[in-house]
């Protein structure tokens, strides 16, 4: 991939939910929510603090986050769809 984010952003890629329930039901495309929860594909050199300094992120590539809802801007890169956000956005990382 050719993308580096800048500054404290990220570059996520969705992680797909599961089509079925555990019951068995099968879940129609029109009915799914859109995840909250992916792939760190890429990140920034971090943001410059107040100091001057450059302030590292604690997010790493290839981490599984947790992210609202509404969060971030969708990109479409080489026909993949990503999510560009900050790491404010962020609400967990899945261990």
């Amino acid at each position: 991939m050719k993308l580096r984010p800048l500054q404290d952003r990220i570059l996520v890629q969705r992680v797909e939910e599961e089509t079925t329930t555990k019951g068995g039901i099968i879940i129609p495309d029109t009915a799914k929510e859109k995840p909250a929860e992916g792939k760190v594909m890429a990140v920034g050199n971090g943001k410059v603090g107040d100091d001057g300094k450059r302030v590292a992120l604690e997010i790493k590539v290839g981490n599984r986050i947790l992210f609202g809802k509404y969060s971030g801007t969708e990109v479409k890169i080489d026909g993949e769809e990503y999510l560009i956000m900050r790491e404010d956005d962020v609400l967990g990382v899945i261990e």
